[in-house]
């Protein structure tokens, strides 16, 4: 007769305990986004003689409600793995984005930030900068950038701010958009439809440019124009099935 109740006991205690460790993962997961940002933002107070241009950042957790569970899952999985430091902090105001920004864009890189492209000029200089992120995860709400659009990057020596001029989508071999442009520029890559199932079989790319910019001027590219844009972003939502494109390593999946 008492086999039960200390079994009753046994199984509430190993629900408090899975509980606990759910609780945990998801704490440790904001703790780690925020002390990369901090650690980027030590080394840029270092090298700097405006120091408290850092301390207004807001170190928010990452927000979840536009990610995939199993971005979420490998976010999770993946805080408290070392890392080197952030070379950038990337911002979108419009998106309500910050987030660390790596050297490389291998699996670890991307599942707890965005990475800089390897064959581009690094933050700072002057070239075209090409940084990655996963289509559910940090760069989903590059669905929502349109022309005219501000994006800023923080380099330990400088923070420049874009202006969005140009969104493309391409093949995933194509890579002449990392190409040098006229102007220094900045380009995000992510992969696309964002809401297809499998690998996506295209990039979405959202190029930008520190120069003056006139939305009238915003340019057609591919034959796709923002109103059939936003018609493929409201069918994207039902697509199924699995691609088998021919993927590189500087994008991400």
């Amino acid at each position: 007769m008492t086999f039960l109740p200390r079994l009753e006991r046994l199984l509430f205690i190993c629900g408090l305990l899975l509980l606990a460790t759910y609780v945990a993962v998801r704490i440790h997961g904001t703790i780690s986004t925020r002390a990369e940002l901090r650690r980027f933002g030590g080394r840029v107070a270092r090298s700097t003689d405006s120091p408290s241009d850092f301390q207004r950042w807001k170190q928010s957790k990452p927000d979840f409600s536009l990610w995939s569970s199993k971005r979420i899952e490998e976010f999770e999985r993946s805080t408290g793995i070392g890392v080197d430091s952030p070379v950038a902090v990337l911002r979108i105001s419009k998106v309500h984005l910050e987030v660390p920004v790596f050297s490389g864009t291998d699996d670890l890189i991307l599942n707890i930030g965005v990475g800089h492209i390897a064959g581009t000029v690094g933050p700072g200089e002057e070239g075209n900068i090409g940084i990655a992120g996963h289509r559910d995860g940090f760069f989903r709400g590059l669905k929502d950038i349109g022309p005219g659009d501000a994006i800023e990057l923080q380099g330990p020596k400088r923070t420049d701010t874009y202006v969005v001029d140009r969104i493309v989508i391409v093949s995933p071999d194509d890579v002449s958009v990392l190409q040098p442009r006229q102007q220094p520029s900045l380009t995000l890559v992510t992969c696309y439809p964002f809401y297809f199932i499998g690998s996506a079989p295209q990039r979405y790319i959202v190029q930008a440019s520190n120069t003056n910019f006139d939305p009238k001027n915003f340019p057609v590219s591919e034959g796709m124009d923002l109103g059939i844009n936003k018609q493929q972003r409201h069918r994207e939502h039902t697509m199924t099935g699995v691609a088998r494109p021919s993927l590189s390593r500087i994008y991400s999946r």
